[in-house]
């Protein structure tokens, strides 16, 4: 089965919603069956995932996967969206911070965290995303969740007026909120903070280097086929002609997995994702 299903790298600008590069990336690739794996905020730069026709289908696994970020916090002024959109709650000095207690700060937010989403996500409450519920006036608390910060480096510090703008690089799982942690490190600091920059750099395997913008994809579109895609995001497993036979048709298979893995019919083709189960390899999505 071939089509022109695959994986498309966008460098997203900033300005445009997440929505606004399916939209563009529809356009063309001449299909409406597009989606991403996991939005970036309208003032976010960097890595955004697009799945192409049955390449959708990869999305929701993608999701879930590591995430790396380059981010700017300045600490000294808390917002209502943790970030530089919205409205200023609270200013206080921080040129005045040691860089050693700034860094012990950014450090704290490392490793199995529960953090507390910002209220202006897009995290549904009783069937309405909490940024709505925001807009209309609501006061909405969400729930603390768990999240992985794998690790946080802190590049660069410099004072800006009576602020303090923090450079940091991160690598976190999927549902970790950048802006939650600009907003808690300066909690912790008792100076309030936020995000004033954000670029992510990864999506577990795809990164800056093999992201296009939409200018550079205007001008040559290219997908990258779903076969190479599954390869390069999951543990490829080859399969012989009977297993092959019996993945087409969703049957389990007696193939030692230790996770979730791309299964190959002895030519190459792309056929599944399937996961350890009940002592088998069982599917998760077929694809043929």
């Amino acid at each position: 089965m071939t089509d022109d299903a695959g994986l498309v790298v966008v460098d997203k600008s900033g300005g445009m919603t997440s929505h606004d590069v399916v939209s563009r990336v529809r356009r063309l690739a001449g299909t409406r069956k597009v989606g991403h794996a996991g939005t970036l905020d309208p003032m976010a730069t960097g890595v955004l995932v697009l799945g192409v026709n049955r390449a959708t289908r990869l999305l929701g696994h993608l999701m879930l996967t590591e995430k790396g970020y380059d981010a700017t916090v300045r600490l000294g002024v808390a917002t209502t969206t943790d970030d530089a959109e919205g409205e200023v709650t609270a200013t206080a000095a921080a040129d005045h911070l040691d860089e050693t207690v700034v860094r012990a700060a950014f450090a704290a937010q490392v490793g199995e965290l529960l953090q507390v989403p910002t209220s202006v996500s897009a995290i549904k409450v009783d069937g309405k995303r909490a940024y709505q519920r925001v807009r209309d006036g609501e006061q909405v608390e969400l729930k603390a969740r768990p999240v992985t910060v794998h690790a946080l480096e802190v590049l660069d510090q410099r004072v800006a007026g009576e602020w303090l703008d923090v450079d940091v690089s991160l690598r976190c799982s999927s549902g970790t909120y950048v802006r939650a942690i600009a907003r808690d490190v300066g909690a912790a600091l008792g100076v309030g903070g936020h995000l004033t920059a954000l670029r992510r750099t990864a999506v577990g395997p795809y990164d800056l280097g093999v992201a296009r913008t939409l200018e550079e994809l205007g001008e040559s579109f290219a997908v990258l086929p779903v076969a190479d895609a599954a390869r390069a995001a999951f543990p490829a497993v080859e399969l012989d002609d009977e297993q092959a036979r019996d993945v087409r048709v969703g049957r389990p298979i007696d193939v030692p997995l230790d996770a979730l893995a791309a299964v190959f019919a002895p030519d190459g083709e792309f056929l599944a994702l399937y996961e350890p189960r009940e002592g088998r390899a069982r599917p998760v999505a077929v694809f043929v």
